[in-house]
């Protein structure tokens, strides 16, 4: 799951995750409020499959809810706890990143400027999480 606001960003990412098959299985929302809505299958996102993503890739800088009170949120929800969340971001505040780890995020990276890094570093999250990475069972 993937929630940015910027579409360049989503594009990008989609593009670098199909690369190696894992697009199909991506959820770009917009913003924070959406990504719960998805999260506890509320508002258009009310009859989708019943099973969490393999992970939350999350910016912090996103309208309605930002990052790190949509990460405060679902770790704080009993459902919800045990989701990987990688912060992926262009902030370079190492208050976020502080912050982002205190709240239990499970990986912060910023967003490199360079569009073959970024394809990368994107294409490594991706594998890790999707194919590397042992989930908790739900709960």
């Amino acid at each position: 799951m993937l929630a940015e606001d910027n579409p360049r960003d989503v594009e990008l990412t989609l593009e670098a995750l199909s690369e190696h098959n894992l697009a199909n299985k991506v959820v770009a929302v917009r913003d924070g409020v959406e990504v719960l809505e998805f999260l506890r299958y509320e508002g258009r996102f009310k009859h989708r499959t019943r099973e969490n993503p393999a992970v939350l890739l999350l910016d912090i800088k996103m309208p309605r809810m930002n990052g790190i009170e949509l990460l405060q949120t679902i770790r704080k929800d009993p459902a919800l706890k045990f989701l990987p969340v990688v912060i992926l971001t262009s902030s370079r505040e190492e208050s976020d990143l502080v912050k982002s780890y205190e709240l239990g995020a499970n990986a912060f990276v910023v967003k490199p400027v360079d569009f073959s890094q970024f394809i990368d570093v994107i294409k490594q999250i991706g594998v890790f999480w999707a194919l590397i990475n042992e989930l908790p069972p739900e709960l």
